[in-house]
């Protein structure tokens, strides 16, 4: 299976009077059409390894490939350009716009890749029937369930037809019978060709997907908490 992501020896300092060193030398290998969680506890490194990936934040040492570029030191442009076109984020708060609709919602992002509003529009109501949505397509967030709102999130997250969707905690805000259905459209999607990550705590979540990544005290770790197999347990950079 070829790689999509390939992460070797990165490393994450935030600095301060005590410099915080939050990721250790990460190795990380995830497959083009794999359906992977990214587990671990609060203060794992898991949030700061999920900015890295979706190229929100920037790492130390180390390299980075995702879909064969190398990510490193990219200006803010380039990195929004490649946001864009390479990745679909969903968000535990959803991040909809209150004052624009569904469809507007899920538009949102081929706007900024130029695209008109009659062909984005058309694009992103695609995406509402996809999911069941299309008789909410004019239906503002508040009007909507957490279940529909998360269902707009992944519309939208899928517009731009990504390499990859990236969903931080996606069902955090949904209660059990919601957070089953967001996770089994997350498998259809995957079973469909797509490279789906999701970095969660719910060990319920990590159980839906084909492969845990499991992360503490910011290394990849086996299940039981040593270190894996990738990792040298004596570096510390």
């Amino acid at each position: 299976m070829e790689d999509i992501i390939t992460l070797d020896k990165v490393n994450k300092t935030y600095p301060g009077a005590v410099p915080l060193h939050v990721l250790h030398d990460i190795n990380l290998r995830i497959g083009r059409g794999e359906l992977v969680s990214i587990m671990g506890a609060s203060g794992s490194g898991k949030s700061t390894l999920l900015n890295i990936l979706g190229i929100l934040d920037s790492y130390d040492s180390g390299s980075y490939v995702l879909d064969g570029l190398p990510i490193r030191d990219l200006s803010e442009n380039r990195a929004a350009d490649l946001r864009n076109r390479l990745i679909g984020f969903v968000f535990q708060s959803f991040n909809l716009i209150g004052y624009k609709s569904a469809m507007e919602n899920v538009a949102l992002p081929l706007y900024y890749q130029g695209i008109g509003r009659k062909r984005r529009n058309a694009l992103a109501m695609e995406q509402l029937e996809r999911l069941g949505l299309a008789d909410r397509s004019h239906h503002l967030p508040g009007e909507l369930s957490g279940g529909q709102k998360q269902r707009v999130a992944i519309a939208r997250a899928l517009v731009t037809n990504p390499s990859i969707i990236l969903a931080d905690e996606p069902t955090g805000a949904l209660d059990s019978h919601t957070s089953r259905e967001v996770m089994e459209i997350f498998r259809e999607l995957n079973a469909e060709g797509m490279t789906v990550i999701i970095v969660t705590h719910d060990p319920g979540v990590g159980a839906a997907t084909n492969r845990i990544i499991h992360i503490a005290d910011g290394r990849i770790v086996d299940a039981d908490g040593s270190p894996a197999a990738t990792e040298n347990p004596d570096t510390d950079v």
